[in-house]
């Protein structure tokens, strides 16, 4: 009998992600088939990656345009696509300079290491403290690790980053008890991922940059997920009204191609040397190219309006599917980045929306995460609560 591509996943892939039955073959604007052909509405995106969709024309036309001319060169020298993604990522923000590299991780451990030089040069060599918040998620790699809020958890990976700190989220006076004269940064998510999907309250959020001004304190925010248009802005503090000094970006940037930066105010990105941080393959012109085309069309107007709209349309159907049927618990989240707690299971809620053909994730211990592609309609939106509406009302 002929292996199945999950059993023939599990021979050779580490056993890192359980495999799924199906093996995905192509997709289509907010839709992915298998290779059965099977169709499924797409509410994941890969976790918050294809912010265009899948096979968005300009994109791959750039794509093309870009692998014909060349992929890779040593990062010290410019490129048309570098410098012009630079400018469209700088012009269009709070900040001063950008440094490209390739996820989410690195981007976070380059803002790590920018505060604590910082600090270290305009504070004081102790100041290498870092506060974090419970239910954060930053990363893999052994900094961004370290300030997510399951390395508590994780002691096999230890000795993590030392210095690190954790607040309660949404809790002021939790990281008022947790500053002192060696604290350098404060790291946030504004909207927390793998957490829960749970936004900061704008209070709270300006309350924490208030703090970071009073004693001086670099205030890091964590946009890998929640940047790039998902909450119906460019950048994702834009829509609590505050100006961070570095952030993180990855994900949405690149619409499934892998790229990631981190940006901040010159007073702060001045503090770096040549030598002090890099990066082999990051800001690589097709990757700078195809980052370039999606905030092209991410920061269209018509565009963050309809992202706002339609994750306004489906938060109120959910939450009407809620009252209908007493087996959804909560429903959260801001723009197309949402988070729905039900009575049951998580994985056979998963396990079932997949049957029913659609695809989302899990964030935190029970919640259904939708992040699905930015070109989501309120049409995709109704077929999305039909689906999770037929599932809920089944005895799972």
């Amino acid at each position: 009998m002929t292996k199945s591509w999950k059993d023939r996943a599990e021979e050779v892939i580490m056993p890192l992600y359980p495999q799924k039955e199906i093996c995905l073959e192509r997709g289509e604007g907010c839709y992915l088939y298998d290779t059965n052909g099977k169709e499924y509405l797409d509410c994941a995106a890969g976790i918050a990656v294809s912010a265009l969709g899948h096979g968005n024309t300009e994109y791959t036309k750039a794509a093309i345009d870009q692998l014909e001319k060349f992929i890779m060169c040593v990062g010290s020298y410019p490129t048309q696509p570098k410098v012009e993604c630079a400018e469209l990522l700088v012009n269009n923000s709070c900040f001063d300079q950008v440094f490209f590299c390739n996820s989410g991780a690195e981007a976070v451990e380059g803002c790590l290491k920018l505060a604590r030089k910082w600090a270290h040069h305009n504070k004081s060599p102790d100041c290498k403290e870092i506060i974090a918040f419970d239910c954060s998620f930053h990363g893999r790699t052994y900094g961004a690790a370290s300030c997510t809020y399951k390395a508590l958890k994780q002691d096999y990976f230890a000795p993590y980053l030392p210095g690190v700190k954790f607040a309660k989220f949404n809790d002021l006076e939790s990281v008022e008890n947790l500053i002192s004269d060696k604290t350098c940064a404060v790291i946030i998510e504004p909207v927390q991922g793998e957490g829960g999907i749970r936004p900061a309250d704008k209070d709270f959020i300006k309350g924490l940059r208030a703090l970071c001004d009073e004693h001086e304190i670099i205030m890091i925010s964590d946009e890998i997920q929640a940047g790039m248009g998902r909450l119906g802005t460019l950048y994702a503090h834009e829509y609590f009204g505050i100006e961070p000094d570095l952030i993180s970006i990855a994900k949405g940037m690149g619409a499934g191609f892998p790229i990631g930066a981190f940006l901040g105010k010159k007073k702060y990105t001045s503090a770096f040397a040549a030598g002090d941080h890099g990066t082999t393959y990051g800001g690589n012109p097709l990757g700078t190219r195809l980052v370039y085309e999606t905030v092209k069309q991410i920061n269209d107007p018509a565009f963050l309006k309809n992202v706002t709209e339609t994750g306004e349309y489906l938060m109120d159907n959910l939450e009407k599917l809620k009252a209908d049927t007493n087996s959804i618990e909560e429903v959260r989240g801001i723009g197309l980045m949402i988070g729905v707690d039900t009575a049951y299971k998580i994985g056979d809620v998963l396990g079932n929306l997949l049957d029913e053909g659609l695809i989302a994730t899990q964030a935190g211990e029970k919640s259904l995460r939708l992040t699905p592609p930015l070109i989501f309609t309120k049409d995709h939106a109704d077929e999305a609560v039909d689906k999770i509406g037929h599932v809920i009302r089944k005895e799972l």
